[in-house]
């Protein structure tokens, strides 16, 4: 997918990704942090992962396609680089995505053990919350920071030399009256 109505398709996908990653991230470390919340959003945390992931490496390919239709620079280089490094981040939020859901429905489904007695999965879920909670916040974290890393890249490439620092109308077109 190179166009998208005539634009570039990097320039409409990069939305999903920087609105979906964090997304993603914010409702990982939720349903890590707070199992009601897991069980309660159920198959969607995964499925918000799944959509995360796999809208990186589209907005990635498109922008390839758009790195080679503008003029090469040292911003668009770096901002090429930067955007390569997202997909692990992403695919960290899906596996831990799909962990956190797991746990969550292991540990609503009813014991077969007697009632009052410690069972292996009551034994492990503490320790099992605490871990997936310390993983996602870092995964989380890191992904959230290399999408603003990657945007404001883009941001850069894309607007450097691009405007004016002062206004250029003199105000007689649109007033505001």
């Amino acid at each position: 997918m190179s166009l998208v109505n005539g634009l570039p398709a990097h320039v409409l996908l990069v939305h999903f990704v920087v609105v979906l990653v964090p997304l993603t991230a914010l409702a990982l470390v939720v349903c890590a942090v707070w199992p009601k919340a897991a069980r309660r959003l159920g198959p969607l945390l995964p499925l918000l992962a799944f959509v995360a992931l796999v809208s990186v490496p589209l907005t990635t390919q498109a922008g390839e396609w758009l790195e080679g239709h503008v003029d090469g620079n040292a911003l668009v280089r770096r901002h090429a680089e930067l955007g390569d490094g997202l997909l692990p981040w992403a695919a960290g939020l899906f596996v831990l995505a799909a962990a956190v859901w797991w746990a969550g429905r292991r540990q609503s489904t009813p014991d077969a053990a007697q009632p009052g007695s410690p069972t292996t999965a009551r034994r492990y879920a503490l320790p099992l919350r605490i871990t997936f909670a310390v993983l996602s916040l870092a995964v989380a974290s890191g992904a959230v920071l290399d999408v603003y890393r990657i945007g404001d890249s883009g941001a850069k490439a894309a607007w450097h030399d691009g405007f004016s620092k002062t206004a250029s109308n003199t105000g007689s077109e649109d007033d505001g009256s």
